[in-house]
Parts: structure tokens; sequence; C-alpha cells
């Protein structure tokens, strides 16, 4: 399959998201830009779509995809039952990395689901996403646009590196702000329990939802066998190819300990690079996590091309943005942790 790339420059944009668009209403499969990473987007209401996406990132069919609306009336024709908590959460942090699980109207592809009876919803804050499902007058459905497994791509060079010839376009904007993916939310408990921690934080919610539960499953690997609502739940995500620790300890004792390790590579706080003599990577400073999140996942890609036989990362803090990135790195390493 040749793969179309897409310019979104001033002279390319507005027939760069036709072109998407049109695409997407015949049912093919693109990768288009948002706040977050890139996502591999096809038609929520086509389940063969839906299936392709599936085929081209080696995806377990049992892990539900997040529904992509530029408007809030899309909200509506996709989710049955709305509580005023999810509305206040929508009108707070929408359109933005903000996603919420609800019951499913049964108007999307049971394949988007995994079976389930909710729906996961999410409006982006990026333009040239927004431009791209308002033109195609659909839905759409999203995984991060990466081979399952993989770290998520956050520029459109990682897209191609992983699915070119497998997809059917790649919209070909810039950076991915963000550079985690959306907090997802379930309001279909009794309580609203946070799933995926990401951008939009737990302490902003608890304003909104002061009991809101964090799910066991934010730091821990789920039990065999179990049921997922949420992407990134289940699996062993993002990680590079090279074998991968998560690594807790103040700074002198991360250099310490990565210095006296033969043929492996760090990654590492920006405060603590000069100490570190191992072949490194400074993926952002810890006085702002905002920077680690934009770019845990390209610093994990360009671990690989260390040559290092053992990848060791300093964990960041669980608290504001921190809790999003170290539940990345955690699955990253197979929740393998080490303990200074």
């Amino acid at each position: 399959m040749l793969t179309e790339k897409l310019k979104t420059d001033e002279k390319n944009f507005k027939e760069s998201v036709k072109r998407a668009a049109e695409l997407l209403k015949r049912g093919g499969i693109v990768a288009i830009p948002t706040e977050t990473v890139y996502g591999l987007a096809a038609s929520a209401l086509d389940g063969n779509a839906v299936k392709k996406v599936f085929a081209a990132k080696g995806r377990p069919q049992d892990n539900p995809l997040i529904v992509h609306i530029a408007d809030i009336s899309g909200l509506y024709e996709i989710a049955a039952e709305i509580p005023e908590a999810a509305l206040e959460c929508a009108r707070r942090f929408w359109p933005g990395p903000f996603t919420m699980v609800l019951k499913s109207a049964g108007t999307v592809a049971e394949c988007v689901s995994a079976g389930l009876d909710t729906v996961a919803v999410r409006m982006p804050s990026d333009e040239t996403a927004r431009a791209i499902i308002r033109e195609s007058g659909l839905p759409l459905a999203a995984p991060s646009a990466n081979t399952s497994g993989r770290p998520s791509p956050t520029s459109a060079k990682y897209v191609a590196e992983d699915l070119d010839g497998k997809i059917d376009a790649i919209v070909m904007a810039g950076e991915c702000g963000v550079g985690v993916e959306s907090t997802v939310v379930t309001f279909v408990t009794d309580v609203p329990r946070l799933l995926r921690p990401g951008a939009v934080t737990a302490e902003q919610l608890r304003e909104i939802i002061p009991n809101i539960i964090i799910d066991k499953a934010v730091l821990s690997e789920p039990e065999k066998g179990a049921k997922v609502s949420s992407p990134g739940m289940k699996y062993k995500h993002y990680a590079p190819k090279t074998e991968t620790y998560l690594v807790e300890g103040m700074g002198e004792s991360f250099a310490d300990y990565v210095n006296s390790k033969p043929r492996c590579a760090a990654l590492c706080f920006e405060e603590e690079s000069e100490k570190i003599t191992v072949p490194k990577l400074v993926y952002g400073t810890k006085r702002d996590e905002k920077t680690l999140a934009h770019s845990v996942f390209s610093a994990l890609r360009e671990a690989d091309r260390l040559g290092a036989e053992v990848i060791y990362v300093h964990a960041p803090s669980r608290t504001g943005v921190g809790l999003a990135v170290y539940n990345r790195l955690i699955r990253a390493a197979a929740f393998r942790v080490i303990t200074l």
C-alpha cells in the first residue's frame, strides 16, 4: 500500500483536510495529529474500517478505542447517559486531553468498544484534527498511530517509522504539544474512576469530583483476563525494543547506579545529566513535569538508537502530570521497577 503524505502548511492545509476526510468516508484509515499524540483514525460507525486499524497496529481487539468528536453535539449521538459531573468536566476540559467513558447509545461499531456497553469519547483541541472530523462528518475512532506496544508517536516521522505502507495516509503536522495520551475517567461506576492519567490531572479532577477514585491499574498491572474499559490499561505498552527498567531514587543515587552498570543507557532529568557518564538522553526537567510528558515517548524511541543492552529511566513524581508519565513508563518497563 502506498501511504499518502498530506502536508499541512498554509498552502496545502484545506486540500489535505479534504483528502483525509474523503479517505475516511470511503472506509480508509488515516493518521492524524492531536494535541496528545498522533491518532490512527477510522470512521467509528464502520466496523470494517475500525478492523483495519486493529490490523495495521497489531492491536488486540479486546482493547477499546476512543471516539473523537469536534463538537459537543456529537456526544449526544454517541452516549446514552451523561451525568452532570461528566458535563461539568466537558465544560472545563473540552476541547482538550480529556476522555470520558459513558454508556453507549449503540451508534458506534461494536468493535470500537471491544464488546462493552460503554463508549470512550473526547474532543481534541488540535485544530487540524477537528477540521478533519468536521469535514468528514464522522465520529472518528483513533488509538495512537503506532505499532501496538511501541512508544506512542508524537511526530509524523514516528508514525511513518511504524506504519508507512500499512495505512492510507499520514497528515504531516508538527510535534504534539502534550506528548502523552488523554486522561480517561469512567462515569459508569457508582463513583467516577480515573482509569488513565494525562495532562488533566487528578488534582484538577478533584475540584469537580472530590471523591474520584484512582483505579489501581494506573500504577499496577491488571489481573490476567480482566476486562478493561480504557486503552492503555491492560497490556505492556509504550516500550522501546531495548530492555527497560524504571528506577526510583534521588538524583545522585540514580547517577551512581547507572554509572556502575555496563552497556546501559539512561533516560534522565536535565538537573542530573552532567553527573551521568553512560550514554544518556535528557527527557525533561523534574521542575516541570510537562516537559517530561512532552518528551517521554520520543526519548523512549531514540533510546533504542544508543545501542545499549539495557535502558534505565529515572522515575518522575506521581503527582500532577508526573502521574501520567509514571503510568506510561511503568508499562514501558513491563512493570519492572528498581527502588534505590
